[in-house]
């Protein structure tokens, strides 16, 4: 794909994504030039930022983030991690404990709008400006900011000289402005937790000692001149040089890069519009690198085919040294892992492309839509890539199942930064969210929902869609209302628990008795296996849904009557006698998240024997 083509596509969806309706998007370019010092680890910045304001507001003020202040003795994410009940193992106090040379900060030198000089004032993590001058509707205004950094030893996600001893990962590293939509400003603190961004045009120069190889979002304007693995001309630095590396990333909503004097840098190609770059240091475990390089090469095909193109020509993996976390274009990731595991944390945020990088919901508000979605993707992903038989959202679908029972959980409308414990926060939103889609997917039939999914995506790219907008949708390719299953799934934290009561004898008839046990209503497939070994499924929709799923998932499947939500017990009658019955199941599928699955079943189960698998469906 050529650039200009590229370009053209980014300019349409941006514009169809302002034309259509209320939902207009707020607009930013960013400028940057970066003196950076890395013998005090210390940076100066000029930054030029062109915002338009698409909304039909006038903008009395606006709102920067400045992440790094958060690492500072005191900060609200100090405090936070100091008292809440299980504090991340790599924060803990750490930050109580950093020296003024080991912290981080931004500070705000000059600032002008329009070439004036305006008020401002930092509150933590966040700069808040008064305009003299108002941004009105439909117009374009420029900000003209100088600052200096100090980058902090790696407590989370940014900093230098982590575990794994890459020098710098930059993240959060710049005064971003803050996100204006349809609901206000979203000017939250930094805590611990997620981002939300405005998109635009990201040229960025980054001036540093020549010792050092730079991974970043966006694309190398100058490869000829750095050298490095991005060109094919050898280029050569004597001791002391000083680098500028230009960077251009169209169409993003942040920028994040990484610096390390021992990056290996690799690239291959996905296909002729697609290239992968990997930045590791070259030690005993490259070789686990090079291995995984044509695995995340299959990844991001499964992701094209199954959810939607990629649109960018160039996405990087980057080892960053602290877990995980996903950039546009790029990821962060712990690099010394084994095979598995290094193919599944780039797998995991290579997948946030999609759903935060292009889809990019709240994430504070609505974390569950890009981790839980990421996740549940992800496990579709690595079945392929390492098979098993066993189901592959049956982790997630477990572990949700052990918060129910925990007691800990919390509803999935919590803001991110609000869960009483980092437990609740991060099973709710990885694997609750991922059990989401998959309780969809056994609402509405897997092809309906695998249509509806790309129809997501299509429809939703660089749009910020919320919880609604992807009902919509997937009532729209369903037929079916779903808003029973949003308001109790995602708005409280009623189970789902459902049981085989009791089967009368009625001569050469069988009477099922089915009771809801959890609070959560379904729709139910109860699959009855009879002795001649031919097996029926009975599918029971909620009144509520106003419609009934098309699957072909059973050889036989006969459609009863509706069950109103509020009736505790539902009857149906079966055409023949309880000694021709072998077994009754509710959902042998398992995708249903039942908390109880045990009382599935009849003849039942006793607790203590295990489980017998279930019936092969023909």
């Amino acid at each position: 794909m050529k650039k200009s083509v590229l370009v053209a596509l980014f300019a349409l969806m941006a514009a169809s994504g302002m034309a259509q309706g209320e939902r207009w998007q707020q607009r930013v370019k960013y400028q940057m030039d970066i003196d950076f010092d890395a013998s005090t680890h210390q940076y100066k910045g000029q930054q030029k930022l062109t915002y338009t304001n698409n909304s039909p507001d006038t903008l009395h003020k606006v709102f920067y983030h400045l992440y790094l202040n958060a690492f500072q003795p005191g900060s609200q994410m100090d405090v936070r991690s100091r008292t809440i009940a299980d504090p991340d193992s790599r924060v803990k106090d750490r930050i109580s404990k950093l020296s003024p040379q080991e912290i981080g900060y931004e500070k705000i030198k000059s600032l002008k709008h329009n070439g004036k000089p305006v008020r401002y004032l930092v509150q933590g993590t966040i700069l808040e400006v008064t305009l003299d001058e108002p941004i009105m509707p439909k117009s374009q205004h420029v900000f003209d900011l100088q600052f200096e950094a100090q980058v902090p030893v790696q407590i989370r996600r940014t900093g230098r000289d982590n575990k794994e001893g890459i020098a710098y990962s930059m993240s959060q590293w710049y005064p971003k402005i803050s996100e204006y939509d349809y609901e206000g400003w979203h000017a939250n603190p930094y805590i611990a937790r997620e981002f939300h961004g405005v998109w635009g045009d990201f040229d960025v120069k980054i001036n540093m000692d020549a010792a050092y190889t730079i991974a970043a979002t966006g694309y190398l304007q100058n490869p000829d001149k750095i050298g490095h693995g991005y060109s094919k001309k050898e280029v050569k630095h004597k001791a002391g040089e000083r680098l500028t590396w230009h960077f251009v990333a169209p169409n993003v909503h942040d920028f994040v890069w990484a610096a390390d004097p021992h990056y290996t840098h690799d690239v291959v190609k996905v296909d002729n519009d697609l290239d992968l770059h990997f930045f590791y240091q070259s030690d005993s475990l490259a070789h686990v690198w090079k291995k995984m390089e044509p695995l995340a090469v299959k990844a991001f095909k499964i992701m094209n085919e199954r959810f939607g193109r990629y649109p960018y020509k160039q996405y990087s993996v980057i080892q960053g040294g602290d877990g995980g976390m996903e950039y546009p274009m790029a990821t962060l990731i712990t690099g010394r892992l084994t095979l598995p595991a290094l193919t599944s944390v780039t797998v995991h945020e290579s997948i946030h492309s999609w759903f935060q990088g292009l889809l990019a919901s709240n994430e504070s508000k609505y974390p569950w839509m890009d981790e839980g979605f990421t996740s549940y993707a992800q496990n579709l992903v690595m079945a392929e890539l390492f098979p098993s038989k066993s189901d592959p959202q049956a982790r997630s679908t477990q572990s949700y199942i052990n918060l129910v029972k925990s007691g800990e959980e919390e509803p999935l409308t919590t803001h991110a930064d609000h869960y009483h414990t980092n437990k609740a926060y991060s099973i709710a939103s990885y694997s609750k969210g991922a059990v989401f889609l998959n309780q969809l997917s056994y609402i509405m039939g897997e092809a309906a929902f695998e249509i509806a999914m790309k129809r997501y995506f299509k429809e939703w790219a660089f749009r910020h869609p919320n919880p609604t907008d992807l009902k919509r949708i997937m009532e729209k390719v369903s037929g079916l209302e779903l808003d029973w299953f949003w308001e109790d799934f995602v708005g409280t934290t009623h189970f789902i628990d459902y049981g085989v009561k009791e089967v009368l004898g009625q001569g050469d008839k069988s009477t099922i008795v089915l009771e809801r046990i959890g609070e959560l209503p379904m729709p139910l497939d109860v699959v009855v296996s009879y002795a001649d070994g031919s097996q029926e499924n009975f599918y029971i929709p909620l009144e509520m849904m106003r419609g009934e799923k098309s699957e072909q998932r059973y050889s036989k499947t006969t459609l009863l009557s509706d069950w109103p939500w509020t009736y505790p017990e539902y009857t149906f009658t079966i055409d023949r006698p309880t000694n021709e019955i072998l077994r009754i199941e509710i959902d042998p599928s398992k995708r249903m998240a039942d908390i109880e699955p045990d009382n599935n079943t009849y003849p039942s189960i006793p607790k203590s024997t295990p489980r017998l698998p279930g019936t092969k469906v023909q």
